[in-house]
């Protein structure tokens, strides 16, 4: 399927998906939330796709935010109806079956960052910025910012974020583990390429497990956790990958997936 918004382009099993409006630094639009939901789906269908990355066109933006010129004019229930879109468009992101990895060039900021959160791994270019300055528009993040960064960093380094609504330098993003790496900014690209192709090369059913245990972790209390993740190692014996990986190991060789 085409779009108007994002290029999704294939590179092996890796899809990349690059938020594409420019000239606008690739500000959220309704239209671009429903070509990503679009996206999502027929990427979770294929299986030929095993890993994602997403990543935003131009050098200066991942994606600057939502398109502020369309969300001022949203009467409270169209603005009702647009967060819901986007919490259950980047919910789908993050309980994606597959490796999502945020190729993060320029500005990440508000949805753009909630996008970033929704990624399993998240790589900065060195002179990218992230930050949710929801406040200073007189709302919050809407689309599962609040919820993600807690998670990731903890409540009281959350509500100094949002509440202040500044923007993190990459270094500062790594330190406070919004970021897994940082990249110079002509590598960001090709470094999240690279490793998504090694994931790609990977136990399919033993990587979705491995994601959905690692989310129970954030959203289960303790023993449910621990059942889920039991429920999850469990369920992967018998399967093509559980068989390949114990024969290779047995055999002294690498297993090919």
């Amino acid at each position: 399927m085409s779009f108007e918004t994002l290029l999704v382009e294939r590179d092996g099993a890796v899809q990349i998906v690059t938020f594409n409006r420019p000239k606008v630094l690739n500000a959220l639009n309704t239209q671009t939330i429903h070509e990503l939901e679009q996206a999502m789906r027929e990427a979770a269908a294929d299986d030929t796709v095993r890993a994602i990355v997403l990543t935003g066109a131009g050098e200066k933006s991942f994606i600057a935010g939502a398109d502020i010129n369309e969300l001022a004019v949203l009467s409270p229930a169209a603005g009702q109806r647009h967060g819901r879109r986007g919490q259950m468009v980047f919910d789908a992101i993050e309980q994606l079956g597959k490796p999502v990895i945020a190729a993060v060039n320029g500005f990440a900021l508000g949805g753009g960052m909630e996008v970033a959160l929704a990624a399993d791994l998240r790589y900065l270019a060195d002179d990218a910025a992230i930050g949710q300055p929801e406040i200073r528009l007189g709302v919050i993040p809407g689309a599962g910012g609040t919820q993600r960064l807690t998670r990731l960093v903890g409540p009281g380094r959350a509500r100094e974020l949002v509440y202040s609504g500044r923007q993190v330098a990459a270094e500062e993003a790594l330190a406070l583990g919004l970021a897994e790496r940082v990249v110079p900014a002509d590598e960001v690209l090709e470094a999240a390429i690279a490793d998504a192709r090694a994931l790609a090369n990977g136990p399919r059913q033993a990587l979705a497990a491995a994601k959905a245990a690692i989310r129970a972790a954030t959203e289960t209390p303790g023993a449910a956790g621990v059942a889920r993740e039991r429920e999850l190692f469990l369920a992967l014996f018998g399967t093509s990958d559980q068989r390949e990986g114990m024969r290779a190991f047995l055999e002294k060789r690498d297993p090919s997936f």
